[in-house]
């Protein structure tokens, strides 16, 4: 009983605290954050990245595609239009797919960027930031802001709130047809919304997204990103020591403190002093009202305003660049980030497996789907010259956006005969029942019950033929 457990001895971790007394602004879960304007190179990406898929979320309800609307999602006939492919509810393992590739593409860039997807792309940080903009439009920088807040009402006062609010709302109405346009069809909604003869549906749905616009980027913001998406919540299951997040180099910040820009970088490293002059821009630019220095939190979303406010104080100061950057821990810490490691391999190697998977269940997606209904009342009947009939009904699903002409034949039945039309001419993305008889001589039968098979077929081209089959059972119990 002489051996030992080992135990490893862990100092505890300084957390700067800011001084209140000299910070008047400082965050608590009830403050209202004044987000102040920056710029950089990572807001110009940020800019960039948001009005692209920002672009792309209001053009694309509105191009037209073989004579309709390139994407239309409609949920009421249960079909989903998306350029040249038609998407049926039996098509939902295509959902499953797209959904198992978007997570885990997320979880790859998240393992290897942090939360890029919140701080870039996603609609929330998107659709703040646009709010934010027009604040800052009309009322004013962020110390304007805050004084036009902290002032009694007056005439300005009332019509820069009036204006901001006015601009918020038109943002929400915009944002909410065009969101509504990918459900139903976008041009006559927009002529129906604005005559108001929309259908009461439709006017409760644009209604209550503009709500949820107007609630989530104008009054929520940080909110949803801290307390409400689970995102931020597990995403700290995928990061690793290499992962690249915004961090704050602690080494060459501290100690923190104010100096005047005449003594030199080296000077004030003689007294003790860090690169980082306390200015608080990185608290003042955070859209989430937090303090990057205080180390990694879940409610960073890695927009990487901060960077750019605390690079634009060391270019005054004339001092090197990167005293907040996007860097890993392994960095932070005096090593080199492993890029190639096996939790990265391993989810790159899940989505293109995924990805491919996905591109294959499209690619042998059949546009024809049948199915048979057998008429049960009666099971079958015997004609006027002794031939036992049974009745069945077609489902011809033309997965297509083109009208196509389908041929009936059947197989695994001794000398039958169809009675019925065989053919029938389905337009495109339409369900058509074809009701067909078959009957048999009873001296032909051997069992009650005979399976055989309806084979459906269509001649795109002279190379290329559409083919579909479903077995089926003839009864003739009295046999």
């Amino acid at each position: 009983m002489s051996e030992r457990i080992p135990v490893k001895d862990i100092s505890p971790v300084k957390v700067h605290q800011p001084d209140k007394n000299k910070h008047d602004n400082s965050y608590t879960p009830r403050s209202h954050i004044y987000v102040r304007a920056v710029k950089g190179a990572l807001e110009n990406v940020r800019r960039f990245f948001g009005l692209f898929f920002l672009g792309i979320f209001a053009i694309f309800p509105w191009i037209q595609y073989q004579g309709h609307q390139a994407i239309l999602l409609d949920i009421g006939a249960q079909r989903f239009n998306i350029f040249g492919l038609t998407l049926w509810p039996q098509d939902l393992t295509l959902l499953a797919w797209i959904l198992i590739v978007a997570a885990f593409a997320l979880f790859f860039v998240t393992a290897f960027a942090g939360r890029v997807w919140c701080g870039f792309m996603c609609p929330q940080t998107t659709w703040t930031f646009i709010y934010i903009w027009f604040e800052e439009a009309i009322e004013g920088s962020r110390n304007k802001r805050m004084k036009l807040d902290q002032r009694a009402w007056d005439f300005d006062k009332f019509w820069r709130k009036t204006l901001k609010h006015f601009a918020w709302i038109t943002v929400a109405l915009l944002t909410s047809l065009i969101f509504v346009g990918y459900f139903t069809p976008i041009d006559q909604l927009f002529i129906d919304f604005f005559t108001f003869s929309s259908s009461f549906w439709a006017t409760a749905c644009v209604l209550f997204f503009t709500l949820c616009t107007y609630g989530n980027a104008g009054w929520m913001r940080e909110i949803m990103c801290t307390h409400i998406c689970p995102y931020a919540r597990f995403q700290s299951a995928m990061f690793d020591k290499d992962t690249f997040t915004v961090g704050y180099n602690t080494t060459r910040g501290e100690s923190r403190g104010p100096r005047g820009r005449k003594a030199t970088r080296e000077q004030n490293q003689d007294k003790g002093l860090g690169d980082c002059i306390d200015c608080n821009l990185c608290v003042q630019v955070c859209p989430t009202g937090i303090d990057i220095r205080n180390g990694l939190q879940y409610e960073c979303i890695n927009c990487g305003a901060c960077v750019d406010a605390c690079n634009g104080v060391m270019e005054k100061m004339n001092y090197p660049k990167g005293l907040i950057s996007f860097t890993s821990e392994t960095e932070l810490a005096g090593g080199v980030t492993k890029i190639f490691r096996p939790k990265l391999i391993g989810y790159a190697v899940v989505l293109l497996l995924m990805s491919g998977l996905l591109v294959f269940e499209i690619a042998t997606r059949s546009p024809l789907e049948i199915d048979i209904i057998k008429d049960r009342t009666p099971l079958y009947r015997e004609t006027g010259n002794g031939m036992i009939e049974n009745i069945f009904t077609i489902k011809i699903l033309n997965k297509s956006q083109n009208p196509q002409k389908y041929t009936v034949s059947v197989s695994g039945l001794p000398k039958h005969t169809l009675i019925g039309t065989p053919e029938a001419t389905v337009a495109g993305g339409e369900l058509f029942n074809l009701p067909i008889s078959i009957a048999i001589n009873p001296n032909y039968l051997e069992k009650t019950v005979t399976e055989f098979h309806f084979e459906v077929d269509a001649a795109i081209s002279s190379e290329e033929v559409i083919h579909a089959e479903e077995i089926s059972k003839f009864l003739y119990p009295d046999l």
